[in-house]
């Protein structure tokens, strides 16, 4: 089994900055993607970041020049730095991890991080 499990969410004023993290374990032979996608009240889930093992990035329209991806391939972890947030970057962010078992490939959900933009 595999758990990825995010932390970093919270409340934050308008043009503030948040950093998220992400951790995946369990039985991994190797990680060929993780990203962030996030979902606000009433609204679909969307795409924040995404970054490959050979740390290629994509990013959501909204959100760039604002935010960076990153990871560690070493440890599994891959991290959001959010800048210039705004109210409409509130939502539940969830990581995402593209997990290689030896017979098959597979994607992992984390339970989600809160994260409030708000005078």
């Amino acid at each position: 089994q595999v758990q990825v499990v995010e932390s970093g969410g919270g409340l934050v004023q308008p043009g503030g900055s948040l950093r998220l993290s992400c951790a995946a374990s369990g039985r991994i032979i190797s990680i060929y993607a993780m990203g962030w996608y996030r979902q606000a009240p009433g609204k679909q889930r969307e795409l924040v970041a995404t970054i490959s093992s050979g740390g290629s990035t994509n990013y959501g329209d909204s959100v760039k020049g604002r935010f960076t991806i990153s990871r560690d391939n070493a440890k599994n972890l891959v991290y959001l730095q959010m800048n210039s947030l705004k109210p409409e970057d509130t939502a539940v962010y969830y990581c995402n991890a593209g997990v290689v078992h030896l017979l098959e490939t597979r994607e992992y959900w984390g339970q989600g991080t809160q994260v409030t933009v708000s005078s």
